[in-house]
């Protein structure tokens, strides 16, 4: 028998909370009658302007099913947090995530450029994508390195061999489920392997929450900027160089509806 499950959960507290907020962040989107089109990533929209899309897009689950996968996933990868003695744990968990949430998402839109603009596939301007499995992948890859014995559990009764489970995970899931994005999830793996390799390395707190104030500042402005959410007590005019922009702060906001008008879906 195992733990009692207040008992894991206080072991793993940071995938507790992410997965408390993607719960919270599905069912808002349920209530509220959100489309995958108002939150998503999609490559015409990031050219228009929505860099806020990178974020909702990766908390952002359109089904319970998509949900309860990724989540089912992301807890079973939480024993990184309880991985300290491998260099790993909760401070680990967090920094990285970060730098996962922000780089795989800025990896896939990339990708769709190059496809777009050099090999002219133009079916790609319009894909959207929403969910955490770039992330999940991330970690799943992390994982794979770090701790190659451990297994992956999904829904308590399917086990993988971490070292294999991410491009297990990648094919199962490109077959399985047609909408996945084969493109999202690789990207995941990719910076996942940048992580574990030390390509990518040096994450403190100190960074952490430099990051993460440069997140929340450039998530503001292209709210602002793009017409998603109108903050009226601040107001952004062009200056001498029109692409550097002069802030003032003035009066209260509102929300303003978002329709962009897209073509495909894909699950990540």
């Amino acid at each position: 028998m195992g733990k009692p499950l207040i008992y894991e959960i206080l072991e793993k507290p940071a995938t507790s909370c992410i997965i408390g907020i993607c719960s919270a962040i599905w069912f808002y989107i349920q209530k509220k009658n959100i489309g995958y089109q108002h939150v998503g990533l999609s490559y015409e929209t990031a050219v228009q302007g929505h860099h806020w899309r990178v974020i909702t897009s990766a908390f952002s689950h359109i089904n319970v099913i998509h949900l309860v996968f990724n989540m089912s996933a992301l807890w079973s990868l939480g024993v990184v947090e309880q991985l300290g003695h491998l260099g790993l744990g909760v401070a680990y968990y967090l920094q990285y995530t970060l730098v996962l949430v922000v780089l795989s998402g800025l990896l896939v839109l990339g990708t769709y450029h190059v496809l777009i603009q050099r090999f002219k596939i133009e079916y790609f301007r319009r894909v959207t994508a929403v969910g955490y499995s770039c992330v999940v992948f991330g970690w799943m890859t992390i994982l794979s390195v770090k701790q190659p014995s451990s297994k992956l559990d999904l829904f308590g009764f399917v086990s993988l061999p971490i070292s294999f489970a991410p491009f297990e995970s990648l094919i199962f899931t490109s077959i399985i489920v047609p909408q996945a994005s084969f493109l999202g999830h690789l990207s995941g793996i990719l910076v996942g392997y940048a992580v574990a390799w030390g390509l990518i390395h040096g994450m403190t707190n100190y960074w952490a929450v430099s990051m993460l104030g440069w997140i929340a500042l450039v998530f503001v402005f292209s709210l602002k900027r793009s017409g998603a959410y109108d903050f009226n007590f601040l107001e952004i005019e062009s200056v001498t160089d029109p692409s550097l922009p002069s802030v003032r702060f003035i009066g209260n906001g509102r929300t303003l509806q978002s329709t962009v008008p897209l073509v495909g879906i894909e699950l990540v």
